[in-house]
């Protein structure tokens, strides 16, 4: 029962440590202009964040730390990120519209 309780908190610690990764990645890969034109921090302030959010999850192991490293990268993915997006046009170079839309406008089905 405590080794299962173990391996569940090594899990947790890994999980920890690849969001802030992905997080760290995304905001690396992002423009610079991005950022300003989203109205949100430089690319310096997250890269600084998350960034000392990777090396906190790698080499200092004190919980309080970590989850707050956990804060900022979920902070990142789910307010800055898709801001980030929206500026830049996203992958599919698209600004909005529906999931039912086609290369030539909404799809009505045919009414």
């Amino acid at each position: 029962m405590i080794s299962g309780f173990g391996t569940l908190i090594g899990l947790l610690y890994m999980a920890m440590l690849v969001l802030a990764v992905v997080a760290f990645v995304f905001a690396a890969i992002a423009r610079e202009d991005a950022y300003r034109a989203a109205d949100k921090k430089t690319k310096p302030f997250w890269m600084i964040i998350l960034g000392v959010a990777v090396a906190v999850n790698l080499f200092v192991p004190l919980l309080f730390l970590q989850l707050a490293g956990v804060v900022a990268s979920i902070v990142f993915m789910v307010d800055v990120r898709p801001a980030l997006k929206a500026v830049s046009g996203g992958s599919s170079g698209r600004k909005g519209g529906s999931s039912s839309d086609g290369p030539y406008g909404p799809y009505n089905g045919g009414r």
